[in-house]
């Protein structure tokens, strides 16, 4: 077999692989689209062989797919046109990414993983670039449920502490860099010990159950997130939210927890259940830190408890 022949059984050999797989030549255009690549992306060969428009089949507006990156040697974009990626690649000494993609000509959104390899001459010149892709859609998704089945409280069904690790800190960055407040209200149902004492655990668990679905249905915004912080205690994450705008937050959920009328006679502020909030509010700065926010609604939620509890205290500096 002679070395044209050997390349031709190399292409055909490459048009019938089970993983979708193009080859862009040295200037970017696709050579070799195969059978497998056409399943996926529902691009038929015959539309983008010797073109550069492959990135049709992925995205709905033009950019660079990985192979490009590696034809026009633009690899310091990856951080940011990759949810994830690293060297080598699995095929060789090129790279490996990750990524959610809207493909047009199916209508469909699939997380795909992207491997791509260059080819090289015997003098060192770049002739090629291979790029294989997997459809990693029902992994990812089952990885995303999974991630946020250890982020939920088993007993309450909301947010947990764990929650409040991964996160807090994000949307503590997310604030300093847009200049906004940040705000967070410590909440504590009043007296819980002797309501456990007085008519069980289980009850005490209902207790906790309705205390947590009456404060998150008090919350009206996506991005408000109660959390269920440990024990009676719980938390609420407010970004871009004001002081003023906190306080009212904190005012009704601790209303609407007391008009839902749930008996405590062994309360010493009043005849139904009741929470007491801390409130603090902050736009962060380099020298401020997440922790020194929990810290201040900690102290205001020991104000409002000193203060008599059943009501929301905002944080005060020297109180």
């Amino acid at each position: 077999m002679d070395s044209l022949q050997q390349q031709q059984f190399a292409i055909n050999l490459m048009e019938h692989l089970v993983t979708a797989t193009f080859v862009l030549d040295d200037t970017g255009k696709v050579i070799i689209w195969n059978k497998a690549c056409e399943r996926l992306t529902g691009i038929k060969a015959s539309e983008v062989i010797g073109t550069d428009n492959h990135w049709q089949a992925f995205y709905s507006e033009k950019r660079p797919c990985l192979a490009d990156l590696l034809v026009q040697n633009r690899i310091d974009e990856l951080d940011e046109l990759y949810v994830y990626h690293a060297e080598p690649s699995a095929y060789g000494k090129g790279y490996q990414a990750e990524n959610w993609c809207y493909l047009p000509p199916i209508n469909r959104r699939l997380y795909i993983a992207f491997d791509s390899g260059p080819i090289y001459d015997f003098q060192g010149n770049l002739i090629a670039v291979v790029e294989t892709m997997r459809d990693m859609t029902e992994y990812k998704t089952v990885q995303s449920a999974l991630e946020k089945l250890v982020e939920i409280d088993d007993l309450t069904g909301l947010s947990n502490r764990r929650y409040l690790a991964e996160h807090l800190e994000t949307e503590w960055s997310a604030a300093l860099a847009n200049k906004n407040h940040f705000s967070l209200i410590i909440a504590d149902i009043d007296f819980f010990k002797q309501f456990n004492d007085t008519y069980g655990h289980q009850a005490g668990d209902e207790c906790l159950k309705s205390v947590a679905n009456v404060m998150q249905q008090s919350l009206l915004r996506a991005t408000d997130v109660a959390i269920r912080f440990g024990g009676e205690e719980f938390c609420v994450l407010l970004p871009n939210t004001r002081p003023k705008d906190a306080i009212d937050i904190s005012e009704r959920m601790r209303q609407n927890i007391y008009d839902m009328a749930l008996a405590h006679k062994t309360s010493s502020v009043a005849d139904y259940v009741t929470i007491s909030c801390g409130v603090a509010s902050m736009v962060p700065t380099g020298e401020k830190q997440a922790a020194d926010l929990i810290k201040q609604a900690d102290e205001a939620l020991y104000q409002a408890k000193a203060a008599g509890r059943n009501r929301t205290v905002e944080y005060q500096q020297g109180l």
